[in-house]
Order: structure tokens, then sequence, then C-alpha cells
């Protein structure tokens, strides 16, 4: 009901504590978040006058002094004047309604988001109070069946916006052209070259000069109301046309940086305040300019992740430095990036996730223009609520005020830091740090940020909403949500990607899950087989299992494009919707009863059963061979098989109803047993049975060198018991890990500050050594000896 999920409801109160829980404080907040039957107090929230923060249930009121006791601010200065309370009053109607709602602020944590006036401003002074700004960014590189697909779209948008709207319009190819709509004699575009970097005054310059004057008004033509441009902007539109045919063994000359530069520096330029956005439409990558990909020679082939790696690219850090300066661009003007790319090809999706995520922008890997992907992904940014009003909030802050106890980390997801310090921000920055005031270009009723936090040097013994626990106090592990846990771990994990390789990552999953259960495992000494889990512990390691697996960590046979794409959206779901793109769900469908949940395994597919596979990008129906001959012999259109037809239906519709409720809409894929679309399910499936397996003929088989959940449980199992208990005393932070492919009995090899090697069978080695280099201790044979 809070819009929140705690990693931890029981937070220890000292600092070792906190680091020995392995798992970060941390809260996935959701602002927007639509509660239902929610009670609607008759007053505004009240807020301090001096820490800003709001009264809620937890606060303790005086009735007859009208205050109440403000914890941030450490004294008693809430005032309860503006409830109109009577002097000598002891209770409240009004009053005890608030405290019994929940809030989204508690004793040391209060969030609150303030979204821009929906008021408008006066447009050039017309007396038209005006909405917010829309640029229309399209590339007439696309191919003109494709192209006639994105201008349909375009055009039942535009019919769509509300008449005060702003609308603009930038077409580039190697040159990039900017409408003037004001104009209606004629069609007149302000022209850029495609290979020039231009920077926001050079923008403001050409516009100024186009009408030989320099007035705001007449610059504001390239940005109007709908109500005044309609017909302009809708021939604009009806005019591109695609560029012409590009040599034989060439790329289309695109000059996507350059066009993109432009429309940030047009809305910059004409001073919008009530929000912006600036919507990319492509179909390829750019090949010249600024921010370019690729050249366009079709003899090099576009980056890979081996190049990126391996220093190949010869063109994505300059890229990426250049639009990490669009970025703060946008954050500066509260402009947000959307970028829709169709195509086959790659499009520069990778260098451009920094100012698309960091603005709150829409990002859209799609195939046609023509896909209901596209349509409905594009259709439903533009809906209205009841009042006819657009649903959507710009120009959004999230400021979180703490006690002197608490300080605050940094936050991971779509927002951007403001810089601004005080008192309750750590040293320690996680993702966006350095600040409590974060900025969001946009809000969506999904939109979900991790905000991460560390105890600091004072205690606090008060007991409030999320209780403060003494050490060793069984609610902390009681107060865990395994859920929010994995995904706040995820999103750690794929911040983590940024900067090291992927193996390295792994590992350090693997050693923060080690340290996990040797923590919160009940186990006797070196007894593997004694290892248990409690239930709000048990699902957090085969989340972790599938994450290492997943395609956020292991990038093999996917392009850099789709890594990008993959992890932004990951970084904005809240928390059920990350962990389906972790661990997909999977449903039986059988003449046996109705749907039930099945285990994610290579096991669950049998002949005679139909799967439903969801995993948030992806949506596959899988018939069972017997199934898929059933249908090929048309039994479902024979009435003495009614209950076949049924069967065939019921994955379809509730199928259906996943895509058509789902933003982005996941892609759609029917298989039949053995065939080549059902790898998109095999790949995420837990190999129980691989090629090396003793298996059944006509089973169904994963060829891959990857250890099963059940082996990886076991070594996690083995390995938890045996370092907890090697020294006699607890292991600190960062120990151990483990070495996928040294997965053999007896094997198990860990380099890390600290060293531990298992080898041979039916022997052991040990060593540890601290950061000094110093050997902590040694253990060889069954026989311990401390240094």
């Amino acid at each position: 009901m809070e819009g929140l999920r705690w990693s931890w409801h029981s937070w220890p109160a000292t600092k070792p504590e906190v680091a020995s829980l392995v798992i970060p404080l941390s809260i996935m907040c959701t602002p927007l978040m639509p509660f239902i039957e929610l009670p609607i107090l008759p007053y505004d929230p009240l807020s301090c006058s001096q820490c800003l923060a709001v009264l809620n249930p937890y606060s303790r009121v005086d009735y007859t002094a009208k205050i109440w006791d403000v914890r941030f601010a450490m004294g008693r200065t809430g005032s309860l004047n503006p409830l109109g309370l009577s002097s000598g009053l002891s209770s409240a109607p009004s009053m005890n309604g608030a405290l019994g709602l929940r809030s989204n602020s508690s004793s040391f944590t209060s969030m609150s988001a303030y979204f821009g006036s929906s008021s408008g401003s006066d447009w050039a002074g017309a007396g038209l109070v005006v909405g917010p700004a829309i640029v229309f960014v399209v590339d007439a590189c696309t191919p003109e069946d494709e192209l006639g697909l994105l201008k349909s779209e375009l055009l039942h948008v535009i019919t769509r916006l509300p008449e005060n709207a702003l609308v603009g319009l930038v077409v580039f190819d190697s040159m990039v052209r900017v409408y003037d709509l004001g104009f209606a004699e004629c069609l007149r575009v302000e022209l850029f070259h495609g290979e020039r970097e231009v920077s926001t005054e050079q923008t403001k310059q050409h516009m100024i000069q186009s009408h030989g004057k320099s007035s705001t008004v007449q610059r504001k033509d390239f940005l109007l109301p709908v109500s005044k441009c309609e017909f302009n902007i809708t021939s604009a539109i009806e005019d591109i046309r695609s560029s012409p045919q590009v040599m034989q063994g060439h790329r289309p000359l695109r000059s996507t940086g350059v066009a993109i530069s432009v429309a940030v520096g047009l809305l910059e330029g004409c001073s919008v305040n009530t929000g912006s956005r600036v919507m990319v439409f492509t179909s390829g990558p750019a090949t010249i300019g600024p921010g370019i990909i690729v050249n366009s020679d079709l003899g090099n082939a576009i980056r890979t992740h081996r190049d990126l790696s391996n220093g190949y690219a010869a063109y994505y850090r300059k890229s990426s430095e250049f639009y990490e300066q669009i970025s703060l661009r946008l954050s500066d003007s509260s402009i947000i990036l959307d970028l829709f790319a169709c195509s086959l090809d790659q499009v520069g999706a990778a260098e451009l996730k920094v100012p698309v995520e960091s603005s709150g922008g829409f990002m859209m890997l799609g195939e046609s223009f023509g896909s209901e992907q596209f349509r409905k992904c594009l259709r439903q940014m533009f809906d209205r609520d009841d009042f006819g009003n657009l649903k959507i909030c710009f120009d959004a802050t999230i400021e979180i005020v703490t006690t002197k106890d608490v300080k605050i980390c940094g936050a991971v997801g779509p927002c951007t830091s403001m810089r601004k310090m005080n008192n309750s921000v750590s040293n320690k920055e996680i993702g966006e740090g350095g600040t409590y005031i974060w900025k969001l270009g946009t809000v969506a009723s999904k939109t979900c940020i991790a905000f991460f936090f560390e105890m600091g040097d004072e205690q606090n013994g008060d007991n409030v909403s999320r209780r403060w626990a003494g050490k060793h106090s069984p609610e902390i592990a009681a107060g865990c949500d395994q859920e929010v846990a994995a995904s706040v771990m995820a999103r750690l994990a794929i911040h983590r990607t940024e900067r090291n390789y992927a193996h390295d990552v792994v590992r350090w999953l693997e050693k923060m899950l080690i340290r996990f259960a040797s923590k919160f495992g009940d186990y006797m000494p070196e007894d593997p087989s004694s290892f248990r889990l409690s239930s709000n512990f048990s699902l957090y390691p085969q989340f972790l299992y599938y994450l290492r697996r997943s395609q956020f960590i292991d990038v093999f046979n996917s392009t850099p494009d789709e890594t990008a794409y993959f992890r932004m959206m990951l970084n904005r779901e809240g928390v059920v919707n990350s962990l389906i793109m972790v661990q997909p769900t999977l449903f039986q469908y059988s003449f046996d009863g109705p749907p039930i949940p099945v285990l994610l395994d290579v096991c669950s597919i049998s002949p005679d059963v139909i799967l439903l596979f969801d995993s948030f990008f992806y949506v596959v129906i899988h018939y069972g061979s017997k199934i898929a001959q059933w249908r090929k012999l048309g039994y479902d259109k024979d009435p003495n098989h009614e209950n076949f037809r049924k069967l065939l239906e019921a994955p379809e519709l509730d199928a259906e109803h996943l895509v058509a409720e789902r933003v982005p809409v996941p892609k759609l894929i029917k298989c039949d047993q053995h065939s080549s679309q059902t790898r998109f399910l095999l790949a995420k499936l837990n190999p129980s049975v691989t090629q090396n397996s003793t298996y059944t003929e006509g089973s169904e088989i994963i060829f891959t060198d990857d250890v099963n959940l059940q082996v990886f449980i076991e070594h996690l199992q083995e390995l938890a018991v045996q370092v907890a208990s090697f020294l006699g005393f607890e292991l600190p932070a960062g120990v151990i890990g483990i070495h996928n492919t040294d997965f053999g009995v007896g094997r198990v090899k860990e380099l890390t500050e600290y060293m531990i090697i298992w080898s041979g069978q039916g022997e052991e080695e040990a060593k540890f050594v601290g950061e000094g280099g110093k050997l902590a201790g040694e253990r060889s044979r069954g026989h311990r000896k401390n240094s």
C-alpha cells in the first residue's frame, strides 16, 4: 500500500551488523503505485517547516498544544493549525483518520514526489495555456514501405494529442531538417549539416536567422500547439520521403546524433517549462557525425560484445561520451528522450542507453514499424485519463529525509542525482549517489527505483514503522523479503557490469550467496546434509542461480543493443516484473485439470502437454510433440474432440492477456517441441538433463556445460558449512566464490583478497590470507594450525 518494498523490515543499529547482512539495506520505491480503495483525507499533507517531513501514522500528536513530534527535526515543531483544531480539543476525527493510515514516511525515511505544475504557461503571448511539448525525430533513411507504416502511426498520434500540446518535427538522413510549422504558404525547413556537432547556442541562432529576426515569438514557430499547426504538421509528415538509394555495399548516411542534439536544442531554446520529450524513430545505426556507431561501408561489421571488451569498437567510447553530454542537457532542461528502433540490425541503443535511462525515457527494439508491438508501445504513451489529460507525469523529484543515524548511499533506476549534499548523505556511493534529491524526467505507475542506505556512527533504539533490532535478533532474519533481495542484487549486479567483466560479476554474486547462506543457514559444521534455509530465504539461492545465467549477466548470443535494452528495463520495473525477467514463470496445460505452475526445468517438457512460458520480454506457447501432431491432423476442428479444442484455446487466451497488459509489449512465440523456435524456452530452463546425462530416449535434453540447479545448491551447501567452520570463526566479507569451470567433485578454486583452495578427492587444503598478505590460518588433511 505504501508503494515501498524493503529488503529488511528490521534494521540492525550498527555498521558491522549491517555489513554482515550481505544484502544491503534498501527500498524498492514505486512512487505512483495505484491504490485500490485508498481513503482520501479532506486536507493537504501537513509538513514540518524545518525538514519537510510529512505528518504520518507514526507521529506522536499533542492535540492540546496542536503540535506533533517530528523525529527528523528532533523537536516538536509540527503545527496542526491547518486542520482547524480548536484549543483544548483532545482528539479530532480528521487526525484520527490520518493516524489510521499507512504512509510513505517513517521515523527515519520519508519520500515525496513533486510534480511540475499542470497549469502550463502562456505561449508566445497568445493567451494559450499549453501542455507538454513533443518533438518527433524521424529517420528518412527508412525503407519506403516501413516509412509509410511509421507515418501512418505518427498521424494517428497527432489526432490523439490535446489541442494545447506543443509539437515539432525533425527529419534526418545525411542532413537534419527542422520544419517551420508556422509557415503556411509551403513547407519550409531549417537545414543542419549531419557531420557537424551543433551546440544549443548555434541551434538558437539558426532558428532566429531563419526568420531574419531576433524575436522569441518567431523562433517558436518551430514548436507550436496542435490547434495552431495541425494541418501543417500533418502535411509535413505526409511529405516525408525515403532518402535516395544508397551505393551498393554501403549503409545509408544517418546523422542520428546531430538530429537528437538539434531537437534537444530546439526545446532548450524555446524554454518549455511544462515538460517535454524527444521521440526518435530510426531503422539503423548512425553512420556519420557525432554519435556515429559504424561507418557506411558494409565491409565493417557493427560492434559486438567481444569488440567492446577487446577495445576494437572504434567509435564506441567517443559516441558514448557524446550521448553522456546529451544526457546532461536533458537533465538540465527536464527533457525526456525516447527511442523507437525497428530494424533487423543494431541501431546504437547501447550508446544511447545513458540519456534514455537517465531521463526516464522509453526504449523499444523491434523488427518493423508495422508490428503490433510498435503500435501498442507508441499508442499507450498517449493514453488519457477520465478527465481527458495525458497519463504523463513530467519533471518529478524524489527527496529522502532521514534521521542522523541513517545515511543515504544512492539510487539505481531511471533517475539523476541532483548532487545536493547534507549530513544524511553517505560518502559511499551506489549508483546515482552523493545526494538526497533525485530528478526523474517522467514517472509512470510502474516506475520503480531502488534506494540504498547504511548506518551512521550514531545509534537509535526507537521502535518505529520498520523496527530497529538488537544484535543477533531473530527479527532481522524474519524480516527479510527475499523477492526484494533478489531484485536489489540484480540491480547491483547490472551496475557492476558497467565497469567489470561478466565473469567477475558472476563470481561476486556467488561470493555474496555463500556468505549469505553461511550466515542465515541452519546446519551442523562440515555437514552439508544438515543445511537448511528458513522459508523466507529458501527461494533466494535459486533466484541468484537464474540471475547468473540470465541475459543480464551472460551476454553470449546477445548484441550490445539487446543487452542495454534488457538491463535498462530491469532497472525500471518493480519487484514482480524484475523477478519474472530473472526467473520466468512456466505453466502446464493438460487434460488432467486446470493449468498448474511447474518447475522451470527441462523435465517439465512432455509430449502430451502445452507449456506457457513468460520471461517478460517473450511469451512462449510450447506444444508437446503429440499435441502438435493432433493439431496438424485437425482434431481441434472435430466436434467429437471439444476438450482438445478448449485445451488449445486456454494458453492462447492467457498469453493474449499477458501481452495486452504489459508495456513494452512482449513478443509472442508459438512453437512445437523440437522446432527451432523452442530455443527461446530451452535457453531459460534448468539443464537437469544434458548431453552428458543418462536419459530416456525421446525426452528433451539441453546441450550445455553449465551446472544445473541441483548441483549448484549442493555445492552451495558444502561451501557454506565448510567456510563457516574452517577456522572456527566467522569469515570476513568477500572471502570466497564458486568458479563455474571448477565445479568438479573435490575441486573448487577462488582467489580474492582472501584465498581458499580445495583440491583432490578426500584431501583438503585451505589457506586464508588477510588483506596485508599475512597467513591468517591454515588447514590441511584435517589438521588446524592458527598463525
